[in-house]
């Protein structure tokens, strides 16, 4: 499938809660923008998961990772490393974002910490923040085909417990995507 040439970068703190990194993964397959993240990015989420998570292994993290790297195989940012000294934003933490959407000419940095990147620093760079439901819900008003696809699909492979698509809404709400679940939630018979 063509990718379009719109590109997101997902920040660590979307790819953290297993349910949302699922969706979005899903998302990135629809074909409608070029999902990316970097090396840094990923043990970024899996660090944090791994220092709240004790019933986690790194080991299971690193398969996580693995397999959406596979999923999506032009993923994976490189050669942002250089571009990370000369970025300035609050958190110095938060600058290998920014030089991956920088390097792989991503439009929009998705992250629940939009503060963290400030408009006037990443409007010189062409790139916006979203919220991962305006985000959903900006592709939702494009494609909707694509999102209920993601939505299905996603339910269809939770088998351990399966969910209805009640609960499987009421998922997607507590990861924050109020908007998303509200526009999915009128498609409910075929989710």
């Amino acid at each position: 499938m063509r990718h379009s040439s719109f590109t997101a970068v997902y920040d660590a703190c979307v790819l953290y809660p297993a349910p949302l990194r699922d969706f979005l993964i899903r998302l990135g397959l629809s074909g409608r923008f070029r999902a990316r993240w970097s090396a840094q990015i990923h043990d970024e989420w899996k660090r944090s998961l791994l220092l709240n998570r004790p019933d986690l292994t790194a080991e299971q993290l690193n398969r996580t990772s693995a397999l959406m790297d596979r999923a999506i195989p032009d993923a994976l940012v490189t050669g942002h490393d250089e571009l990370i000294a000369g970025l300035t934003l609050p958190d110095v933490d938060d600058r290998h974002v920014l030089a991956a959407a920088i390097r792989c000419n991503a439009s929009v940095i998705v992250t629940f910490n939009e503060k963290d990147f400030p408009t006037e620093v990443l409007s010189h760079y062409a790139i916006e923040t979203q919220h991962p439901d305006v985000f959903a819900d900006n592709l939702f008003d494009l494609d909707p085909a694509a999102v209920i696809a993601a939505a299905q699909r996603q339910r269809q492979q939770l088998k351990n417990p399966p969910l209805g698509v009640d609960e499987f809404l009421e998922t997607l709400l507590r990861q924050g995507l109020v908007q998303t679940s509200k526009s999915l939630s009128t498609y409910r018979a075929i989710l």
